[in-house]
C-alpha cells in the first residue's frame, strides 16, 4: 500500500461515517451516541499505546536509563498542545449548547465541525509520524505498522463522522449539507499527516518525541472529552463496553498487521 493511500484511509473513514446521514431518518440516540464515542475512545487509547508510545520507548533505548524521557516529554507536550487548542479554537461538542474556546460569531454548525476537527489533528500527525519513521528506515517501524494505525484511525473515524452529520440533520440541515460538514471535519487529518511525511528526512532525530506527542494529544481528547461524554445519561455502561471493544480491535490490528 502506497503512502498516499495510507494517508487517505482515515479521511475515508470520516466520509463513510458522515454518509450515514444520507440514509438515516433521525438524529442519533443517546445510546448509540455513547457507543460510538466509547468505541472511538478505545481505539485512540490502544493506538496511543501500541502504535506510538511503545515505538517511542523502543527508539529511545540507546539512551539507557533515560530512555523514558522522549516519551514522557512528548506526552506532556502533546497534552499541552491540545489544551491550548481547546482553549483558543471556538468549538462546541455534540449534545451540548456550551461554547468553548475564544468568543466567536461562528454558528453552531461550524463550531460542531471544529470540535471534531480538533480531534483529527493529532490523529493525522500520528499516522504521518509512523509513516515518516518507516520512510526514514527507523528500526521497528514499518509501512505495515503505519497501515495498521491508519486502518484503526479510519475505523474510529466512522463513528466520529456520524456523530457530526446526524445531529446536524436532526437540527434541520439538509442531508447533503450535513454530509458535507461531517466529511470536511476530517480533511485536516490527511493534511497534517502529509506535512509529517514530507518532513521525514528532517524529523528522524526527534521521532520518539513526535510519536509520543501525538499519543499525548490523543489521550487528552479521550480523557477531556470522549470518556466524560460517554458517562452522561442512562447508558454509560454501553460507552464502557464499546470502549473495550474499540481497544481490543485496535490492539489486534496493531499486533497482527504490524
Amino acid at each position: 500500500m502506497n503512502t498516499l493511500t495510507i494517508v487517505a484511509l482515515p479521511f475515508l473513514g470520516t466520509v463513510i461515517g458522515a454518509s450515514t446521514v444520507l440514509l438515516a431518518r433521525h438524529s442519533v440516540s443517546s445510546r448509540i451516541h455513547n457507543a460510538l464515542l466509547g468505541f472511538a475512545a478505545g481505539v485512540m487509547v490502544a493506538a496511543s499505546v501500541w502504535s506510538l508510545i511503545i515505538p517511542s520507548l523502543e527508539l529511545s533505548e540507546p539512551m539507557g536509563r533515560m530512555s523514558w524521557m522522549p516519551a514522557a516529554v512528548g506526552i506532556i507536550l502533546g497534552m499541552l498542545f491540545l489544551l491550548a487548542l481547546d482553549s483558543l479554537v471556538p468549538h462546541m461538542h455534540p449534545g451540548t449548547d456550551t461554547r468553548e474556546g475564544l468568543r466567536s460569531t461562528l454558528g453552531k454548525r461550524q463550531m460542531l465541525m471544529l470540535a471534531v476537527t480538533l480531534h483529527n489533528i493529532p490523529e493525522g500527525m500520528a499516522v504521518g509520524a509512523v509513516i515518516a519513521g518507516a520512510l526514514a528506515g527507523e528500526m521497528g517501524i514499518s509501512i505495515a505498522a503505519a497501515t495498521a494505525l491508519a486502518i484503526g484511525m479510519a475505523i474510529q473515524n466512522i463513528p466520529e463522522g456520524a456523530i457530526i452529520s446526524l445531529p446536524l440533520r436532526g437540527d434541520g440541515m439538509s442531508r447533503g449539507k450535513a454530509f458535507g460538514y461531517g466529511a470536511l471535519s476530517g480533511i485536516v487529518e490527511p493534511i497534517s499527516a502529509l506535512v509529517m511525511v514530507l518532513l521525514y528526512e528532517h524529523i528522524s532525530p526527534i521521532l520518539p518525541y513526535l510519536l509520543s506527542f501525538s499519543a499525548g494529544a490523543m489521550l487528552y481528547v479521550v480523557v477531556e472529552e470522549l470518556i466524560p461524554e460517554t458517562q452522561q445519561g442512562k447508558h454509560s455502561d454501553i460507552g464502557t463496553i464499546a470502549f473495550a471493544i474499540g481497544f481490543v480491535i485496535m490492539m489486534i490490528l496493531d499486533v497482527a498487521l504490524a
